[in-house]
């Protein structure tokens, strides 16, 4: 799997949980320096938090829809936000053992709905390089500094 810069809005909502080495820490309260738990190599040191207003389209996705505790709570995202799906639906939906996807590629309007569009603080976990990084118990892409840096 290739993590690519992501080229919309990115990011999650105050009051997600972000698996750090200090525990589960709402993301409002991370920090340059902090460092965060990654599906990909362990741990990553985050370089910055970019908290940013954007009106975009965003999806929600039901407790436990996207498995037995995946996400923990309801979960709203922009629709660009990238989501590692490593489950039947990887397979399914994209022909692939897993996939990083948008979110809105998941809507099924049952479980994961197009909440249209919105107005949202985002909060952008940065690094050195892209990571996949545990958010309300959902594996999402986080971009690069500099990939974030060229979007804005």
């Amino acid at each position: 799997m290739t993590l690519e810069a992501l080229s919309e809005p990115a990011g999650v909502l105050s009051g997600s949980i972000i698996l750090t080495l200090d525990g589960e820490i709402p993301v409002e309260h991370l920090m340059q320096g902090d460092r965060i738990i990654t599906r990909d190599c362990g741990t990553a040191t985050l370089v910055g938090v970019h908290r940013h207003t954007v009106r975009t389209r965003a999806v929600r996705i039901l407790a436990g829809s996207l498995g037995d505790t995946r996400p923990d709570c309801d979960v709203v995202l922009p629709e660009g936000q990238q989501i590692l799906v490593r489950d039947w639906r990887a397979e399914a939906l994209f022909g692939l053992k897993q996939a990083a996807v948008p979110a809105h590629a998941l809507i099924d309007g049952e479980f994961i709905t197009s909440e249209g569009m919105t107005t949202m603080t985002l909060h952008e976990l940065q690094f050195d390089g892209a990571h996949v990084i545990y958010a309300d118990g959902l594996e999402l892409i986080a971009q690069t500094w500099q990939a974030a840096r060229r979007v804005a």
